[in-house]
């Protein structure tokens, strides 16, 4: 699905070929300051390098429309966007931009539920906390329903438990809709439960690829 061909980008990453499928769970581990992150972010064209390719099922995606990719492929950063208004307005906004029907209350109860975000639609975004509004942002990507899902570190405010529920669920919602999960996790046991492939990065490259299913 992505293909990174002699990729690099400032002194972060010197990348010489990377290919990443589509239809599976790809984790990316590796210690902070590795280009984890800018790596991803190269993938919906957040960022562009500095030299070589990133292709997305083919295509440069240079020459792709930015708002149609972004649509297509969706990236949940280490900080969570928030809105102004309550849950329910995060939830709903992004339906509203893009003309597309809003779902129902259960629906958004549902899917509240699945990232163990137990406040009610009407509580203010701007009063949850840290791990709750990570979650808040996770749901919205969810209910949104994107090909590829691009997940930096989407655990990383939770404790034990509940990062594991959070990460099956969302593991659950890619394979049964046949999705891409992108994600970075700062836990390698993480990666090897759940993930089919793993990348480790050390300094800008890719030091190791496995394969696990």
């Amino acid at each position: 699905m992505f293909v990174l061909k002699d990729v690099e980008f400032k002194d972060i990453l010197d990348i010489d070929s990377l290919e990443v499928p589509g239809n599976k769970i790809t984790c990316i581990v590796g210690p902070s300051g590795a280009g984890k992150s800018t790596m991803l972010k190269l993938l919906n064209n957040l960022i562009s390098p500095d030299k070589g390719e990133v292709l997305y099922k083919g295509n440069n995606v240079k020459a792709l429309d930015p708002i149609k990719l972004r649509r297509e492929v969706m990236m949940l950063g280490q900080k969570s966007i928030t809105f102004e208004g309550s849950v329910k307005d995060n939830l709903e906004i992004p339906f509203r931009w893009l003309d597309r029907e809003v779902p129902d209350d259960g629906r958004l109860k549902d899917i509240l539920n699945d990232v163990r975000l137990n406040v009610g639609l009407d509580k203010g975004a701007s009063n949850l906390s840290g791990g709750e509004k990570q979650r808040l942002s996770l749901a919205r990507i969810l209910l949104l329903r994107p090909e590829v899902l691009l997940l930096d570190e989407p655990s990383s405010a939770l404790d034990e438990e509940t990062e594991n529920l959070v990460i099956e669920k969302v593991v659950d919602y890619v394979k049964e809709k046949d999705k891409t999960l992108i994600m970075i996790t700062h836990s390698k046991s993480i990666a090897r439960d759940y993930g089919d492939r793993i990348i480790e990065m050390e300094a800008g490259q890719i030091v190791e690829e496995e394969e696990l299913r």
